[in-house]
């Protein structure tokens, strides 16, 4: 049985990294919050009551399409189309299809930037095989109008940023509950990853200011590979009752 996503793919040592993992998700949290669609995530109320416990939820299902054989990969993508649909059947309405591209856009790009600010720049042909990877698994979930390229899906992501953000309640509520999951200076040093990670146009949102040494030493943590060192930097940075989710990311990863 072939592989979903080919062993040479970039898109496997991307999501095989827990640390890029963290920071695409510590991006893409900015950029959730200012989704005009962002009501459908509050809908079941998983999202605001455990925002972080949500976000490994979703690193589960990635890494079972990521690291997974065509067959359990279609597997996967079909069980999550049957949850959008229930929830589709309890609120009586259907979810955006630009919403659906607007989640599987923030997938793509905060990938190439976690990978850019901790490591390198992607090259022209793994800036293509992302794209080509993640149209997949967008046309897996029938996901709709999905650009042909990545030069295409650049163009279309810009378009959807300038179009699909909002600061509201929902956003200031979702922060609020960031900041009491993860306590003040957690929350603090959040910001700050957003700040280096987010477009332009979430961070004029959100009012945030990169800051260049936090981004010089997060690239000195990814040069470096000290015994040990990554583990007191997980128990560090989050609560302590999410370790054991963050050795399951890092297990899935080298399986």
């Amino acid at each position: 049985m072939s592989d979903f996503v080919d062993h040479r793919s970039i898109v496997r040592a991307i999501w095989g990294d827990s640390d890029l993992i963290l920071l695409i998700f510590a991006g893409a949290a900015a950029e959730f919050a200012l989704n005009r669609a962002v009501d459908w995530l509050f809908f079941t109320n998983r999202l605001p009551d455990d925002p972080i416990g949500r976000f490994f939820s979703t690193v589960r299902y990635a890494q079972e399409i990521v690291f997974a054989d065509e067959t359990r990969a279609r597997r996967t993508l079909d069980r999550i189309s049957a949850i959008h649909r229930s929830v589709e059947r309890r609120r009586g309405e259907r979810i955006p299809a630009w919403a659906h591209r607007d989640v599987l856009y923030m997938l793509i790009d905060y990938s190439e930037r976690a990978h850019r600010l901790l490591h390198r720049p992607l090259t022209a042909t793994e800036q293509q095989d992302l794209y080509a990877v993640f149209r997949r698994v967008g046309a897996g979930l029938h996901v709709p109008e999905l650009p042909p390229d990545y030069a295409a899906w650049r163009a279309d992501r810009e378009r959807h940023l300038g179009r699909d953000l909002a600061y509201s309640d929902s956003t200031a509520r979702l922060y609020a509950q960031y900041r009491r999951q993860l306590g003040a200076w957690r929350y603090a040093l959040l910001l700050q990853v957003q700040a280096l990670l987010a477009p332009r146009q979430v961070r004029r949102l959100l009012r945030l200011e990169p800051c260049p040494v936090l981004a010089c030493a997060l690239w000195a943590f990814g040069l470096c590979d000290l015994p040990g060192l990554r583990g007191l930097a997980y128990r560090l940075l989050l609560p302590a009752r999410y370790l054991d989710e963050v050795r399951q990311v890092e297990r899935m990863g080298v399986a």
